[in-house]
Parts: C-alpha cells; sequence; structure tokens
C-alpha cells in the first residue's frame, strides 16, 4: 500500500508549489519555537523581576545541564525526523512503523541515564561553570529538579520528530501551547506568590514538559492505527538495524549540538568572570538571541523534511530548490530580527531586567548578534540540504567546527589579540557559523546530494 493511500496523518511535501508549500509547513514550526522560547523566557523574566539578579544566575547556570540535555533529545528527534521523511517519500509504511517502536525506547533509555547524571554530579558541574557562591544554592536545586524532566523531554521531541517527518507540523503546536499554558500559570504561582525563588521555576518547567509530553503521547494513542501503535512489548522492540541509522544520523546532529552547547559553556563561564552585570546580561541575552532565531531555525526545520521527502522520492531538482526558497526566506527574517536589535534593543532588555547597567550593556549585546543572525540564515539553510540527504560525515566537521574550533578559536581571538575583553566572547560567538556557511554552500554547488545512497537502501 503506498504512502498515499494509507498516511491520513501528515502532508506530502514532494507536491505543490515550493514556496507555499514550505511555508505552510514551516508556520508552526516556527509557533512552536517561538512558544517554547516564550515559556522558556518566562522562567527567565518571572525570576529577575521577583528574585532579582541571583536568581536569574542561578536559573541560568543551574538550566546549562538542561541545555546540554535538549540537544540529545532534539538531535535524535531531528534524525528520526529525516529518516521518516526519507520512508514517507519512499512509502516504506511498515519500516515507518518500527522506527517509531525503536526511536521511542531508545530514546528513554538514554534520558533515564542522563536524569542520573544530571542530579549525582550537580554541585561539579556548577562549579566547573564558575556559579557565583550567592547563587549556588538556587542554581543546585534548579538543576536536580530538572533533571527529574528530561524522560519528558526525549518523549515529547520523539513523537514531534516523527509527525514533522511525516510532514505534520501542527500537532507539535498544540503539543506546546499545552506545555507554555502550564509553566506561566505555575511560574506566577510558586514564584510570584509562593516565593519559591529558582525551585518554583524549576518545578513549573518540569510539570510543563509533563504535559507536553502527555498531549503528544495521548495524540499517539487516539490516532494509533495511522501508526499501527500498540502498548505491547513487542511494538517497543528495538530493530536493530533501524537503530545502526538512527544513532548514525543521530549523533552528528548531537555532536553538533553538543559541542555548541560545549563551546557556549565555556563562552558562559567566561563571561561569570566578569561579574554579576556581565554574567546578567550574557545570560538575558542567549535567551534573547535563541528567540529572535527561532523562525529562521523553524524554516531550516521544516525545509530538512521536505527535502528528505523529496529525496526519499528522487525529485532532487525539487529538493534543490527548496534549499534556496529556504535562503530567501531566512536571509528576509535575519533582517527584521536585525532591524529590532538596532532600533529598539532597550525596550527588548528591558522585558527582562529592571537592572539599569544591564539594559545598557545589553544593547551592545544585540547589535553584535546582527551577525549571527545573518551567518544563521545562510548556513542552516544550506545545512538542511547536508541534514535532509543524510550526510554524517559532513555533520560531524560542521558540529567541531561551530561548537569548538570557530565559537571558542574566534572568541580567543577577538579576547587576547584584539584585547575586547567580553566583548570578544560576543563577537566569537555572533561569526563563528561564517566559516560554515562557506561549506555547506560549496556541498550544495557541488551537486553531490544529488547522487547519495538513501539511508533506507
Amino acid at each position: 500500500m503506498t504512502a498515499t493511500a494509507k498516511r491520513k496523518v501528515g502532508t506530502n511535501l514532494t507536491e505543490g508549489g515550493i514556496l507555499t508549500t514550505l511555508l505552510i509547513f514551516a508556520i508552526p514550526i516556527v509557533l512552536t519555537n517561538i512558544v517554547q522560547q516564550l515559556y522558556s523566557m518566562v522562567d527567565l523574566s518571572v525570576i529577575g523581576q521577583f528574585v532579582g539578579n541571583v536568581g536569574s544566575i542561578a536559573v541560568n547556570t543551574g538550566g546549562e545541564m538542561a541545555d546540554l540535555v535538549s540537544p540529545v533529545a532534539m538531535g535524535f528527534a531531528a534524525a528520526s525526523q529525516i529518516y521518516i521523511a526519507q520512508l514517507a517519500g519512499s512509502g516504506l509504511e511498515d519500516k515507518m512503523k518500527k522506527t517509531v517502536g525503536t526511536l521511542l525506547s531508545f530514546t528513554i533509555l538514554c534520558s533515564i541515564v542522563l536524569t542520573g547524571c544530571g542530579i549525582v554530579f550537580c554541585r561539579p558541574i556548577l562549579e566547573l561553570l564558575n556559579c557565583p557562591e550567592v547563587a549556588l544554592s538556587q542554581a543546585s536545586q534548579y538543576m536536580i529538579i530538572t533533571a527529574v524532566g528530561y524522560p519528558f523531554i526525549f518523549g515529547y521531541n520523539a513523537v514531534c520528530g516523527v509527525l514533522r517527518g511525516m510532514g505534520e507540523s501542527k500537532k507539535p503546536l498544540l503539543f506546546i501551547l499545552v506545555a507554555a499554558a502550564v509553566n506561566i500559570v505555575l511560574d506566577l504561582l510558586l514564584v510570584a506568590v509562593f516565593h519559591m525563588g529558582a525551585a518554583g521555576t524549576a518545578l513549573a518547567t518540569v510539570a510543563s514538559q509533563l504535559g507536553s509530553f502527555l498531549a503528544a503521547f495521548a495524540y499517539l494513542w487516539i490516532q494509533r492505527e495511522h501508526f499501527d501503535f500498540e502498548l505491547k512489548l513487542r511494538y517497543f522492540q528495538i530493530d536493530w538495524p533501524i537503530l545502526k541509522v538512527l544513532i548514525k544520523l543521530g549523533i552528528p546532529q548531537v555532536f553538533r549540538s553538543l559541542m555548541v552547547r560545549t563551546g557556549m559553556l565555556w563562552v558562559n563561564a567566561s563571561a561569570n568572570a566578569y561579574g554579576v552585570v556581565v554574567s546578567t546580561t550574557n545570560g538575558v541575552g542567549n535567551k534573547l538571541q535563541k528567540f529572535l532565531e527561532v523562525f529562521i531555525s523553524g524554516v531550516d526545520t521544516a525545509a530538512a523534511s521536505m527535502i528528505g521527502q523529496n529525496l526519499g522520492a528522487r525529485k532532487t531538482e525539487r529538493a534543490g530548490k527548496t534549499t534556496l526558497v529556504t535562503a530567501g526566506c531566512c536571509v528576509v527574517l535575519a533582517g527584521v530580527s536585525s532591524l529590532l536589535c538596532v532600533m529598539i534593543p532597550h525596550v527588548i532588555f528591558g522585558i527582562f531586567t529592571q537592572d539599569a547597567a544591564v539594559i545598557e550593556l545589553g544593547t551592545t549585546f544585540l547589535r553584535i548578534f546582527t551577525i549571527h543572525f545573518f551567518a544563521s540564515a545562510i548556513t542552516g539553510s544550506f545545512q538542511a540540504m547536508v541534514t535532509g540527504c543524510g550526510f554524517v560525515e559532513l555533520g560531524f566537521l560542521l558540529g567541531l567546527l561551530d561548537g569548538v574550533i570557530c565559537k571558542i578559536g574566534l572568541s580567543l581571538l577577538f579576547m587576547n589579540v584584539f584585547h575586547m575583553g567580553y566583548e570578544g566572547l560576543w563577537y566569537g560567538v555572533a561569526c563563528s557559523r561564517i566559516v560554515n556557511g562557506l561549506i555547506c554552500i560549496a556541498y550544495y554547488l557541488s551537486g553531490k546530494w544529488k547522487t547519495r545512497k538513501l539511508l533506507s537502501e
């Protein structure tokens, strides 16, 4: 039975106008990312307004472990998204079913291991991050509590990865809306009313993650006939050849994310050494940078699925055009984000802190990061082709360059050679994706992605 005849979940991304199809598929992903970043920023905003700089530092530093774990969950979800997309394009329904069961079992096992690590190694991690002594207690509470939510992060992302690979982007938006509602209500209740500080924010975060996971699982159960889903052990039996493909595709995704986070851990630890004002500015700025880039990353995520389905269907010309259309859209979005950072930086930073020194320094942070917006727009668009075609070796190289060599190397260059101090840290991050962009463009122009072997073959 063909994918079109049987599969009622998702959209066929191999047909229709490229721009229209991309935007219709991307908009729910962008909105999902916006909601996710908004409720993440609510934590920082509530803490900043009701607890102050110490609370902000505790949430920012204590959340570093979660910021390392989330990319692992998202990396394997992205792997399943690309693999499912190629399977959907090829019409291999039976393999899609086995992939879902294998993915869920593998990711939940990974999350349990990481939960244990987050609890056991909490204090050494915070000391490694140069967490200020005044914020150490709240940061410890935040890290331990949020570690309990790791399985929910993995479960939610796994289901969303499967759905997006099938061309379904609207339902993950509904799942994250559940999480946002829970998070905002509990944040205000536990922090503003019951004055629980960083621990209250952590409890709200875990509850929201549980809500999104339960919503995703409920949808999987309600639509079980379309996934052949069963709550039986045999459904969750790991198919080792499929797991090998997921690991082969997922590890570069995870590696790149972990390398980026490793580089950012070094940047954040270095920023902490400059004192409370720089540390707070860096923490708030990182949240804002992530939020302003959700539009670009959402379009890139949509493009990867669209490219994967078209390569699976052997429509290489359409896959190539999708990459160019994606680049055009992302450059426009980068321009809008940059304009906001230049025109109203005080207003943007003032949402999250009342400290005049932090707001003033924040204007410098945002103006520096306009470089990063355009670099990410170009790099992400062409890297979607690298991801969509399953070029894992290049993925490793890009991860190493983006996360460590360029980010830390350029930061050290600006700090030590040009004597730019903490601004050198921010310039290093802002310019870190430029080299990757050039490599991805070169690969696209080579046309070698047209003849790569499919992951399902």
